[in-house]
């Protein structure tokens, strides 16, 4: 069995866009699912809505996280397995992936059922917003194995070669999720609840697709879900090499709960509705950062396995500069048309669109260096260095805390809206020089290596 069907010979830039265009048009179309949502809500049920939905935000996406980390766990070591040329091992990552999410998606579900409410009770939720949060959050709790699973597919699917597949079977997961949106919330005004039927309905429509993948002749691989010859070590090892990528997920959600509670303590139900909004804007471009990197980390992966070393060099250089890019470029079209893009979110309140303007100029203009934190983070994480890689994922988290305790204390809801982005800033003076000495090390260890052959 052959776990090698690319090209045989393919330039750095080459291999890097071969990924990087289905990761990054993959992460947007996984995207849609959270900014249809909102758009959707903010037109049919309103600024209450969108704080709602930023309120339960937090809780489930820890269920996308959990899927992701697995994926991209077991996703690295196939990744690293074809670069050895050792499909036993490809193998034996993909059957100890499945067990995890079986046993994972059992945690969360338990999570999920006994502590939601008291989450949403944590951010400051009154009444009316619980009400319409708890809808979502419950009904992600039960469907838990399946936001799990539709996490993990698409990043197995991506490190077995395929990455076009992955991206069609999200879009084809995300098509479903609009046209179930306007049913559910648009027809039959479901609310929270229908947002989050129809994202649960588009995942399933992503497993399944993905289950179909790995039973056919285009894989030469198979899933297995069993506990015959479990190592408990090797699920250990899937879970420290995307435990880097929960930890940033956790710090998303963390950070978004602790601006919550800020939002409604340093101002009203309407700040955190703005806060939402602001929120799909910062995804969007998070989204490409993030599908960069894990486009980024297929090749790496492959070129450690390989012992290619100056080639995992000219790669990441490639994706520090798309990403500094594409970070500047989104910032400047959100500060020329705010009151535009912050439409599709809103009805008509003039007093929401007010607010959420000024929130983009004050909360965003230092994404693109969150966009670096991200790539650093995926980087060590495609050489076997899982500890750095959690490193500068717990940083990203603590760093947020002074900043969000001390200056709304000095500066109010400003305060609130200007912590992330000079926290950013102060952790990026750390992370740049962890990346660039890492990359030095490894000129010096292998002066020479040969051509991209992934």
């Amino acid at each position: 069995m052959s776990l090698t069907h690319s090209p045989p010979t393919l330039t750095i830039s080459q291999n890097f866009w071969r990924y990087a265009i289905p990761s990054i048009a993959a992460m947007m179309v996984t995207g849609l699912y959270q900014i249809v949502d909102g758009i959707f809500v903010g037109h049919y049920v309103g600024y209450q809505g969108l704080a709602a939905i930023n309120m339960a935000w937090p809780i489930t996406y820890l269920l996308s996280g959990l899927g992701l980390m697995i994926g991209i766990g077991g996703g690295t070591l196939i990744s690293i397995a074809r670069g050895e040329n050792n499909p036993q091992h490809a193998q034996h990552a993909l059957n100890h992936a499945v067990l995890l999410i079986a046993a994972v998606s059992v945690m969360a579900l338990m999570l999920f059922v006994h502590f939601g409410e008291t989450l949403l009770t944590i951010q400051g939720a009154n009444h009316t917003i619980k009400a319409l949060a708890l809808q979502y959050v419950q009904s992600f709790g039960w469907a838990a194995f399946v936001t799990i699973f539709a996490g993990a597919i698409p990043m197995l699917i991506r490190n077995d070669d395929s990455p076009k597949i992955a991206t069609g079977l999200l879009i084809a997961g995300a098509l479903t999720n609009i046209v179930l949106d306007y049913l559910f919330i648009g027809i039959f005004k479901w609310q929270l609840q229908g947002a989050a039927v129809a994202t649960i309905i588009a995942q399933a429509v992503t497993v399944i697709g993905g289950i179909i993948y790995f039973y056919s002749s285009r894989s030469p691989l198979t899933i297995h879900l069993t506990t015959k010859n479990i190592q408990f070590n090797y699920c250990w090892k899937i879970l420290s090499l995307g435990s880097s990528v929960l930890i940033m997920y956790l710090y998303a959600s963390f950070v978004v709960a602790l601006h919550n509670y800020q939002f409604m303590k340093y101002g009203t139900e309407l700040t955190v509705g703005a806060f939402a909004i602001v929120g799909y804007m910062m995804t969007l471009y998070y989204l490409v950062a993030e599908g960069i990197a894990e486009g980024m980390q297929p090749p790496v992966s492959y070129y450690y396995g390989a012992k290619q070393s100056q080639n995992i060099n000219k790669t990441i250089q490639l994706a520090i500069k798309v990403t500094i890019i594409a970070g500047i470029a989104w910032f400047a079209l959100l500060y020329s048309f705010p009151r535009t893009l912050i439409g599709f979110f809103n009805s008509g309140n003039a007093a929401l669109t007010t607010e959420a303007v000024g929130g983009i100029q004050l909360h965003l203009f230092a994404m693109f260096l969150d966009g670096l934190i991200v790539l650093a983070t995926v980087y060590f994480m495609a050489v076997d260095k899982a500890g750095k890689a959690l490193v500068i994922s717990v940083s990203n988290m603590l760093v947020q805390l002074p900043f969000l305790y001390f200056l709304p204390q000095w500066l109010g809801v400003n305060g609130v809206w200007l912590s992330m982005p000079l926290s950013t800033i102060l952790l990026s003076l750390f992370v740049l020089p962890m990346v660039w000495h890492d990359l030095q090390q490894r000129n010096k260890v292998t002066p020479s290596m040969p051509p991209a052959t992934i």
